[in-house]
């Protein structure tokens, strides 16, 4: 619905996530919205990334326009690595590196824009500066939730000028800016697995450094999340920042159905009917998450000993320079022929998740995975990996919707026994049955259009008010 009074000019919005797709995504998801309210976005990336997006709506696409900037060449990165789903971890830095030099060429769209705001990621931390040259106005669009931007602390501990937290250690306990009980912080294994986003890398800066940055030098914070679900962080974000701090919303999926994806989807949603309703325990890790050689034969087995029907989605590289390909363990797909499925590719998760035979789902507490099985209201069985993904887990955790697998504080390591104990509890023992219920509660405070389109109103008059100023 168009809500532009006759007098008023449309805002012209400038769009530019992290190249990974659990930043692209909501961006395209908060993109969307904001165009339904008669608003031009111009989406910036870079020319395999914009392919690869879902799909507009017809009646959005004159509002939402894609800027295609040429992917940089640098060292170290693969032909045609445009995002994090295309390279292995360790190239990810590489990567940060060729989207640093997209400056230039962003800088150069901006100047012939006419653009009032630009929405920026955490990667970003020198484009506010460039924006506010050129008079344009900037938004630190956080896809990770407010529990975790909470959690990342003030700018000078985020920019090493305040020594807040030297060891692993320190990210393992509540900071003492966070004025309340609470077990959100990471795991020993979980922080050991990421220490590279707090250290310097081969970009030359470490991931907090740029968050930093990024929430330093913005006009104005905005982070995808809920004030109803979780007001006691939103209050620690405003303490420590001292600017505008709004909410997006959770921004659930919205799918525009296209034939290729129809056709892919066929072959699953025939396996799927034939599974006895709620039985099926879906499995997937999201485009960035790989499991270890490791972890994926203790998952396979614990999907076994589960005895419940499953469909997993399984990543066995990231790109194909990954040199480190998965391998299930031996005998397992024979033992599991019609009661399982394991697919290595692309699947539309949102219409196997919508699906009546799916009671349960594996995740790695990715936060757009989360929101997609809350819409659908399948409860979950936790198994983090990397970046936010800790901190996610026990939001879930401590508000009992959702079930980490047992793990072992120094090594995260797991075993099968675990797995298939977690998956059971969560989809059929009495003792898992907060899980399921919790879930189902949640629903409408997650997806409930009209809180999601009042958080939208309320953004847009707040970048309409500063702009008059």
């Amino acid at each position: 619905m168009d809500t532009i009074r006759d007098e008023e000019k449309p805002l012209h919005i400038v769009m530019f996530p992290w190249l990974a797709f659990g930043h692209m995504i909501p961006y395209l998801e908060l993109a969307k919205l904001i165009a339904q309210k008669g608003h031009h976005v111009s989406y910036a990336s870079t020319p395999r990334n914009i392919q690869r997006l879902p799909k507009l709506p017809p009646h959005l696409a004159p509002l939402i326009k894609f800027v295609s900037l040429p992917m940089p060449k640098v060292d170290n990165l693969p032909e045609n690595a445009e995002a994090t789903s295309d390279v292995s971890y360790d190239v990810v830095q590489h990567l940060k590196n060729a989207h640093d030099k997209l400056e230039q060429p962003l800088t150069h769209f901006l100047k012939s824009s006419n653009a009032d705001w630009i929405f920026h990621d955490f990667t970003h931390f020198w484009l506010a500066p460039v924006a506010s040259k050129l008079g344009i106005k900037s938004v630190f669009f956080s896809i990770f939730t407010p529990p975790f931007i909470g959690f990342l602390g003030p700018v000078s501990v985020l920019m090493g000028n305040d020594p807040g937290r030297i060891k692993p250690e320190d990210f393992t306990v509540a900071p003492p800016w966070v004025p309340f009980q609470t077990t959100v912080a990471y795991r020993y294994f979980e922080i050991m697995k990421i220490a590279d986003v707090v250290s310097k890398n081969d970009s030359g800066y470490s991931d907090v450094y740029r968050a930093g940055g990024c929430l330093q030098n913005c006009d104005t914070i905005l982070i995808r999340g809920c004030i109803e679900f979780e007001p006691e962080w939103f209050r620690v974000i405003q303490n420590i920042h001292q600017k505008p701090v709004l909410p997006a919303g959770e921004l659930p999926t919205t799918v525009f159905n296209c034939s290729d994806e129809n056709e892919t989807w066929w072959w699953m949603k025939e396996w799927l009917d034939k599974q006895p309703c709620g039985t099926v325990v879906y499995v997937a890790f999201g485009s960035e998450a790989k499991p270890s050689q490791e972890e994926v034969t203790k998952i396979a087995l614990g999907l076994e000993k589960s005895k419940l029907p499953f469909f997993w989605v399984l990543r066995v590289q990231r790109g194909h320079t990954d040199k480190n390909v998965l391998e299930l363990p031996e005998g397992f797909e024979e033992r599991t022929k019609g009661s399982g499925v394991v697919c290595t590719y692309w699947v539309p998760q949102m219409k196997i998740m919508g699906h009546k035979a799916v009671g349960g789902f594996l995740t790695h507490a990715g936060w757009t995975s989360v929101v997609e099985a809350i819409q659908n209201e399948k409860p979950l069985v936790l198994l983090t990996f990397l970046a936010d993904q800790g901190i996610n887990a026990r939001v879930l955790e401590e508000k009992k919707m959702g079930y980490s697998v047992p793990r072992d504080e120094k090594d995260g390591s797991f075993t099968s026994d675990s797995v298939a104990n977690s998956i059971r509890l969560v989809m059929v023992e009495e003792e898992g049955k907060i899980y399921r219920e919790n879930i189902k509660e949640m629903k409408d405070l997650f997806v409930n259009p009209k809180r999601q389109d009042r958080y939208i109103d309320n953004l847009l008059n707040h970048l309409r008010s500063l702009l008059e100023h």
